[in-house]
């Protein structure tokens, strides 16, 4: 069973709808025990990301996506969520993330060309590092996905299977054994986007 895990700031409709075409058993749950109990972990969003930490936090969610990730429980963030893996964010001050990926999450803004378009909305072009993550494996060079973000992740090479050009190379995903994480909707990136999470379904948990 798939959890998708809901804290209250996302819109879960579309990603439940791809994971059951492809004919995954997927729930829909804010329960600590429903997440302990699946075999895969997704974690979506949208809106602030201080908003977002204080409610995982404040409900003591935070704890239990940490803990089942370092149990080797596969988990994928998306967008917001992808966001929240890593160990801070600048957006309006200073928030605590999850920590399961070390890096930051900075703004755009004076970093991109001032010509373009803050947020980055729509479809743009994957550039891979060469750093092997399950989830991609059948995703090519220049594959297009879609994105809707005004942050990325920084201080985070180790980590990164994939960058995009918005004027500069930003972070479009990461991986660090069993997490990974797609600035970009792969629920909103047609066939492409279907097989990435097809392949992330399939993936084994660590031990």
């Amino acid at each position: 069973m798939i959890a998708i895990i809901d804290y209250g700031m996302g819109n879960l409709f579309s990603l439940s709808s791809s994971l059951k075409s492809l004919g995954q058993d997927v729930l829909i749950t804010s329960d600590p025990a429903d997440i302990r109990a699946a075999d895969k972990l997704f974690l979506p969003g949208v809106g602030a990301f201080g908003d977002a930490s204080d409610r995982l936090y404040r409900t003591g969610l935070a704890d239990v996506i940490i803990g089942e990730a370092n149990a080797g429980k596969p988990l994928m963030g998306i967008c917001l969520g992808h966001q929240l893996l890593f160990e801070r964010s600048f957006e309006y001050g200073e928030h605590k993330g999850l920590g399961l990926i070390p890096g930051s999450v900075v703004t755009m803004e004076g970093v991109v060309d001032p010509d373009l378009k803050i947020p980055q909305i729509g479809w743009n072009a994957l550039h891979f590092t060469g750093r092997s993550c399950p989830a991609f494996r059948e995703t090519n060079e220049g594959d297009h996905v879609y994105f809707v973000h005004t942050y990325y992740a920084t201080d985070c090479d180790a980590y990164t299977v994939a960058t995009t050009e918005y004027s500069k190379e930003l972070t479009a995903a990461v991986c660090r054994d069993n997490v990974v994480g797609c600035q970009f909707h792969p629920e909103k990136s047609g066939p492409i986007g279907l097989t990435i999470l097809r392949n992330f379904c399939e993936t084994e948990a660590a031990r």
